[in-house]
């Protein structure tokens, strides 16, 4: 099994571990017991220490774990939209966008808020005509 493939088997192994209420209960009992064992060590800096260490340590690891799961549910995202559009009616040209510039990712945001905006227009304008039309009929009827 290569490395890749380990820490992927690791990395989701251990965040659904970390997302289950279980977890979060257990961490919270260890907060408690090193609280409630603050006065058995006279609030000393070592007892204090093993707090901080420990999430220091916790938190390190977790934003790696938690990155790595990101992205991987980023990329299987795209992928799955890219499928879409490819397969829609949709335009070929947003296939990739995800790699873009912020500015030029934001240009085609512009461009995109200005075509809805027209076609919003346009739907509003034959929403009127429509009803136009149906009263017309109606006039026409009695």
């Amino acid at each position: 099994m290569s490395i890749s493939k380990a820490f992927t088997a690791c990395a989701n192994a251990v965040a659904h571990a970390t997302g289950r209420p279980l977890t979060f209960v257990i961490c919270v009992l260890v907060v408690l017991a090193w609280a409630i064992t603050g006065p058995l060590f006279g609030f000393s800096d070592t007892w204090q220490l093993i707090i901080n260490t420990g999430t220091t340590i916790v938190t390190f690891l977790m934003v790696f774990l938690i990155q790595n799961t990101q992205n991987r549910d980023s990329a299987a995202i795209q992928a799955k939209l890219d499928e879409l559009i490819r397969t829609s009616a949709a335009q070929n040209a947003f296939i990739g966008i995800e790699r873009l510039t912020e500015e030029e990712l934001a240009e085609i945001r512009e461009k995109c808020e200005a075509r809805a905006k027209v076609a919003a227009a346009a739907d509003r304008a034959e929403d009127k005509a429509n009803r136009r039309a149906a009263q017309a009929a109606e006039r026409a009827i009695s």
